[in-house]
Parts: structure tokens; C-alpha cells; sequence
């Protein structure tokens, strides 16, 4: 069960910014390969988020998934919902629709046109 302190802890995560990404590692230097490509997707898209590593707070790697109720890292945030981890996001950037409720939600992407 996840503590209210932890649960509160998270919302102020997810709340900090408009796209937020539990991963392993940082955006600059992922620890995982899954982490690597959702990096590399937003990268691409030139979407600015925050990287949470989960790496440095077990209690944040446990509770997160709990709070996600998704038992996988990385995990995108956006506006506060969660999406999704990498293969939701990979198949959601492939297909155009992650560019797509990205724009619907007001944040900017940068596509190669």
C-alpha cells in the first residue's frame, strides 16, 4: 500500500512540470535501455521534461509503480496522467499520436517535417 507522504511525494513530481519521466538514470545519461529510447523520443520530438531517477530513491522506484499501478520503468506523465511506458510510447510516436495529444495538451513539439 502506498504511504500518503510517498503518494504525496509523487503527485509533487508528476505535478512539477508538464512532461515528466520516471526512468532510470537522467536524461542526459539513461541506465537503461527502455529509459534510453522514451529519452530519445522526446529528444527527437523537442519536447523539455523533467527525468526523474529512480535509481536514487528506492522507495520512489517501488512507489511509483504502485501509484501508476504499472509495473514497469520508465514511466511518461503528462499534465499529471500517466501515458504510458517505452513500448506505449514508441508505438504512440510511431503511429503520430503521442505528437498528437502532446499538441492537444498544449505542450510544443518540434516534428522533422
Amino acid at each position: 500500500m502506498l504511504d500518503e507522504a510517498l503518494k504525496q511525494r509523487i503527485d509533487q513530481e508528476v505535478a512539477a512540470q508538464d512532461v515528466v519521466l520516471f526512468m532510470k538514470g537522467s536524461p542526459v545519461f539513461p541506465q537503461c535501455g527502455f529509459s534510453a529510447a522514451v529519452v530519445q523520443v522526446l529528444g527527437h520530438m523537442g519536447v523539455k521534461f523533467k527525468g526523474v531517477n529512480v535509481l536514487d530513491d528506492p522507495s520512489i522506484r517501488d512507489g511509483i509503480k504502485e501509484y501508476s499501478s504499472w509495473p514497469t520503468i520508465p514511466q511518461l506523465y503528462v499534465k499529471g496522467e500517466f501515458v504510458g511506458g517505452c513500448d506505449i510510447i514508441r508505438e504512440m510516436f510511431e503511429t503520430g499520436e503521442l505528437a498528437e495529444m502532446l499538441q492537444t495538451r498544449g505542450i510544443e513539439v518540434q516534428l522533422d517535417a
